[in-house]
């Protein structure tokens, strides 16, 4: 539980308690257990960071967001964001601020909920772009005492993980990260600086994958005997990033086996056309 209690004074004093500021206090708010609402909560030295602030996919209207009841939203004096009424400041790479829009917007769109469940409506998410700014990788920032800057991630377009540096003590934090590169972004960086705390979004943290090249021929070899046959192949894919590389797999195939320069592919996402142009 995170305390909601003022931040004690860091003057020094002659007890030998160990004083609530000096305590570096972590609480998920969500992504606890769960795979969606990402969104942890830190204080330190009177210093309070939120670092990303998802909404879980199963749930609708305020039940899908993060258990805010824990904390007091005025107090937080940075939201860092890995891929995509607060008073505090709000920061992401530029391509996360770039697809941030689209996304929202699509989430509008498609949302079967009621207008008393909508969390947000488009003229929200307009009015939020102002409020966004943007980090450079491994540009380094300070907000009220806080440092921080970020590394690739590649996850997705613009993924980030941060590297915050309060009075000394650094905390990494990082949502999904890919370990190796693949066709359409590169793998993740290893920072130079060893964190004292690490924070790591663990989705197929227990699961073990084939290699790439495994599940590529798998792929491919599926999809070419389907055609073989007469047949067609429907994929349903995330318009963000798993589009892009499944449409760079089929082109890189397709050149290699002149059999198939005859079979168009198409992908049908308006929001994958859009995410284009940010690549």
């Amino acid at each position: 539980m995170a305390s909601t209690r003022p931040p004690q004074s860091l003057k020094r004093s002659d007890t030998s308690l160990t004083r609530e500021g000096d305590q570096l206090i972590i609480t998920p708010l969500g992504a606890g257990n769960e795979v969606g609402r990402s969104c942890v909560y830190m204080s330190y030295k009177g210093k309070t960071i939120l670092f990303d602030c998802g909404i879980h996919p199963a749930y609708s209207g305020m039940a899908a967001l993060p258990y805010f009841d824990e904390i007091d939203p005025s107090t937080i004096d940075v939201l860092l964001v890995t891929h995509t009424t607060f008073k505090g400041r709000v920061f992401m790479t530029h391509a996360t601020k770039a697809i941030y829009k689209l996304l929202l917007s699509d989430y509008v769109k498609v949302s079967k909920v009621s207008v008393e469940d909508m969390l947000y409506d488009e003229q929200d998410i307009l009015r939020s772009m102002d409020k966004i700014e943007v980090i450079d990788f491994h540009q380094t920032l300070e907000v009220n005492g806080i440092r921080f800057w970020c590394y690739t991630a590649a996850h997705a377009l613009g993924a980030a993980m941060f590297l915050v540096d309060i009075t000394g003590v650094r905390v990494l934090y990082t949502g999904d990260y890919s370990r190796k590169e693949d066709r359409h972004l590169r793998a993740v960086e290893i920072p130079q600086f060893s964190p004292d705390i690490c924070i790591i979004e663990s989705t197929y943290g227990v699961q073990l994958h084939q290699p790439r090249n495994v599940r590529e021929k798998r792929f491919t070899d599926v999809i070419h005997s389907t055609i073989s046959q007469g047949g067609r192949v429907l994929i349903p894919a995330f318009a963000l990033g798993r589009a892009q590389e499944l449409l760079l797999i089929l082109d890189e195939y397709w050149s290699n086996h002149p059999v198939l320069h005859n079979i168009p592919i198409y992908y049908a996402s308006p929001l994958a056309k859009r995410c284009m142009a940010v690549y």
